[in-house]
């Protein structure tokens, strides 16, 4: 059996949730020190992606610093809160030049931060960025100002990675990154190193993708930097715990992963709106773990020639027996 991925988890899997029914959360609140005890306790964790800044925090980098120690954590990735009221019109690309530059100013400060936790990337999610009705933006422009402003802020830390997560909407109507083609050609463009993409497979679902295709797409221009698996029923970003739903799909991306040597960290961006935070996290892992015993039964030459001949039934055939027959051997643990 080849060695077990590394997990990892957004640290907002472990926070209180609101909405607009809900307004004052499902739950109390959950500071950001125990979230990260929250992390440590899921037991297959090694890292996980934190918020800046850390809202309501009152403490320093050293005490984060600390609590990820004492869990056995790390922080790979920063993600600069971008897509916040403060930036109702954007971030990249709001019309008013000194929001743009608040903007940057943040995500400046969110790698400065991302440097010293010794994080591999900082991701970026412009949820605000784009727009709602016809005719309400320029697209020339905007686009030019996202572009813009990725090149600025990338080739001013070129010892980090910078990830776009890109979706097709909410908050916005329309984002201006809402596809992996279109954030592949945005990508290109600005033709930097370090610039690459997260792929959340709850956003490639709910953008009508295939996440396997779009993996293998974003592989193959040398951008997959990260992903973020959940799952959803294609409607709206459910971020429901991944293999819900799409348990064959599922399987599919992660193939895609394998057979393309792809090494990055497997990472959790659930929302366990009204489940425990700790059980929805172990039995994600219980299940990716499962797909990662699938994977290694699956008899990759036979499914190969299926692929070859276009044959969806004897593809079928092989993906279930391997599939089924490692969900089937999954220790509840």
């Amino acid at each position: 059996m080849t060695d077990l991925p590394v997990f990892g988890a957004g640290i907002w899997h472990f926070a209180t949730y609101k909405d607009r029914y809900a307004t004052d959360g499902y739950g109390p609140p959950v500071g950001l020190l125990e979230q990260i005890d929250r992390a440590g306790a899921v037991g297959d964790l090694s890292v996980v992606d934190l918020n800046w800044p850390f809202a309501g925090f009152d403490g320093t980098l050293d005490d984060v610093k600390a609590a990820l120690s004492r869990n056995g954590l790390e922080a790979i990735a920063i993600t600069p809160e971008i897509y916040t009221r403060d930036f109702v019109k954007g971030s990249f690309t709001h019309p008013d030049p000194a929001v743009r530059k608040r903007a940057l100013d943040l995500m400046h400060h969110a790698t400065d931060v991302a440097k010293d936790l010794g994080s591999s990337y900082v991701k970026l999610w412009p949820g605000q960025d784009g727009w709602d009705y016809p005719f309400q933006v320029n697209y020339h422009d905007i686009w030019q100002l996202a572009l813009d402003g990725l090149r600025e802020l990338c080739a001013a830390h070129p010892e980090i990675n910078f990830v776009i997560e890109y979706k097709p909407r909410e908050p916005r109507v329309k984002i201006i990154f809402p596809n992996v083609a279109r954030t592949l050609l945005g990508i290109e463009k600005i033709g930097l190193p370090n610039l690459g993409i997260l792929l959340d497979f709850g956003h490639s679902l709910y953008g009508l993708e295939t996440p396997a295709d779009a993996a293998q797409l974003a592989i193959d221009y040398g951008r997959l930097f990260a992903i973020d698996v959940n799952d959803n029923l294609r409607g709206w970003d459910d971020d429901m715990v991944v293999g819900s739903v799409h348990l064959v799909e599922t399987f599919e991306f992660f193939h895609t992963l394998r057979k393309n040597n792809w090494q990055g960290v497997w990472q959790l961006d659930q929302f366990p709106f009204r489940e425990d935070s700790v059980e929805a996290a172990r039995q994600a892992i219980r299940f990716l773990k499962a797909v990662h015993r699938a994977l290694d039964s699956l008899d990759d030459s036979a499914l190969a020639a299926a692929q070859a001949d276009h044959d969806a039934l004897a593809a079928q055939r092989l993906v279930q027996r391997a599939l089924l027959t490692s969900m089937a051997d999954t220790e509840d643990t």
